[in-house]
């Protein structure tokens, strides 16, 4: 209905080119049903919305109410004053429009933004404030360029506050994660905002007369500024999540948009006016009103990336040293720091796959007696007996070999570029260091072994290398302490 009532309007502007006067009336006659249209669409949202939504809308209902009565009284006193070209309103429908607009205005900055941080927050006025500063600029190129009466000025000036307002309302849809209306409800009033702009550039003919697409243009924002509370109306009856919050985008390309709209209206008014007259010079200062703002927001910008690099090598470190720990994890033994059996075993895979024959050797150590100490001195003595093993054992071996833990009190050790003799010497070293008593919680406790020796031979691999230690350790177990043996290509040693 009210897109059918704006054909109807705008298709009388042109009937009646050359009658200004009458296009004027009919200007200003279809104006309040659109305002009625707006307040009553508004007054609906706010019985739907809560919180500061329902603010929100209360604020636009009201302005939508003022609209209606300052139009009304504006379509009196066009049909009783003859003789306008102008769409300029009059002292109270200006008033009225001024004190509305304010309304919105400032149902728009107190909106709060939930979840933010400060800079967050910045950040959106920043980018906000480039687009209503590249508005401005547009519109004082337009006020000030008015040739005609004082009351045609003041409206020129309403009109660009209007073209402000409208271009806020699309940058806080655009920009806010917590835009109180729906997105499909925002697109009407950034469409307002455009055809707004479009309309200030609309300039009376020779006669002092506006041509018809001129009313035609800047009638059209009113159905725009309507349909928008309309069509969050009808979201709002079937649409749960019709005020919900959605992510604001971490980056807005409207700032730079502004800086580009600025500099081509100087260019604009450099080609025109040969003469550097104030709108030339208002132009210019926007634009570096503009380039500042932006550069601010560069530097917030820049602020946030350091922060952010700052975290993510905090990230980063985190997580080396989280891998760190699940690869020593996943290769040794919690307890003594020693090699795990699952390491122990692909370290001495990968050794016999590349070395010479009899080149490899491998010990495997079981402690006799440790069940007697955990039972009567407690599983922690226990551990810390396991710990000291594991510290002889270090202290017993090479750089290049490996102890490890296999489980229990079973331990093992790989030899590499060691034969059968040299195995066997570092055998009796570990034995040897082990007959010093390892003091836990005051008390000397001494820890036994019995050593496996096993020494690689041609053909040998994994499996039958360990087989043959542990073999010669069991061998070895049995036939008592302090005596060595030869079993097959395997040493034994107790």
């Amino acid at each position: 209905m009210a897109t059918a009532w704006t054909l109807l309007g705008t298709a009388l502007f042109f009937v009646l080119a050359g009658h200004s006067d009458t296009q004027v009336n009919v200007f200003w006659a279809f104006q309040p049903p659109l305002d009625v249209l707006l307040a009553y669409s508004s007054w609906r949202v706010f019985r739907m919305a809560t919180g500061a939504t329902r603010r929100f809308w209360r604020l636009m209902a009201i302005a939508g109410s003022l609209f209606t009565v300052g139009d009304t009284i504006q379509v009196v006193q066009s049909f009783l004053e003859p003789g306008q070209w102008s769409t300029a309103g009059g002292t109270i429908q200006s008033s009225l429009f001024g004190v509305g607009i304010s309304l919105i205005v400032i149902g728009m900055l107190i909106h709060p933004h939930a979840g933010r941080s400060g800079k967050d927050r910045l950040a959106f006025w920043l980018d906000s404030a480039t687009v209503l500063v590249g508005g401005a600029v547009v519109a004082w190129c337009f006020a000030i360029n008015s040739e005609d009466s004082e009351a045609n000025l003041i409206g020129a000036l309403f009109g660009a506050a209007l073209v402000l307002t409208s271009a806020f309302a699309a940058v806080k849809m655009i920009l806010s994660g917590n835009a109180p209306m729906h997105r499909q409800a925002a697109i009407p009033l950034i469409l307002a905002a455009v055809v707004n702009a479009a309309g200030l550039f609309a300039a009376p003919e020779a006669d002092g007369s506006l041509p018809a697409y001129a009313y035609a243009i800047r009638f059209l924002p009113s159905l725009f500024i309507a349909v928008g509370p309309r069509v969050q109306e009808i979201i709002a009856q079937f649409d749960e999540f019709a005020f919900g919050s959605r992510r604001r985008k971490p980056y807005s390309l409207l700032p730079y948009g502004s800086i580009a709209v600025v500099f081509t209206a100087m260019i604009i008014m450099m080609s025109q006016h040969e003469e550097r007259d104030a709108r030339l010079w208002g132009t210019v200062f926007g634009l570096g009103v503009i380039v500042a703002l932006v550069v601010a927001r560069q530097l917030l910008a820049f602020h946030d990336n350091k922060n952010l690099i700052g975290q993510l090598d905090t990230t980063l470190s985190e997580l080396r040293e989280h891998e760190t720990r699940l690869r020593r994890q996943a290769l040794f033994d919690d307890l003594t720091g020693l090699a795990n059996r699952t390491h122990f075993r692909e370290e001495v895979d990968a050794t016999l796959a590349e070395a010479e024959p009899g080149s490899v050797s491998v010990l495997l150590i079981d402690l006799d007696g440790f069940k007697g100490v955990n039972d009567t001195l407690g599983h922690a003595a226990g551990d810390a007996l396991l710990a000291g093993v594991a510290e002889k054992m270090r202290a017993s071996v090479r750089a290049e070999d490996l102890p490890a833990r296999l489980g229990g009190d079973e331990f093992a050790v790989l030899l590499r570029e060691c034969d059968a003799r040299d195995a066997e010497r570092t055998a009796q070293r570990i034995l040897q260091a082990l007959t010093e008593p390892i003091m836990i919680d005051g008390a000397p406790v001494c820890a036994n072994a019995s050593i496996g020796v096993a020494s690689s031979e041609e053909g040998d691999d994994l499996r039958t290398l360990l087989h043959a230690a542990d073999t010669a350790m069991y061998a070895a177990k049995h036939d008592g302490k302090g005596t060595w043996m030869r079993y097959d290509h395997s040493m034994l040693a107790a």
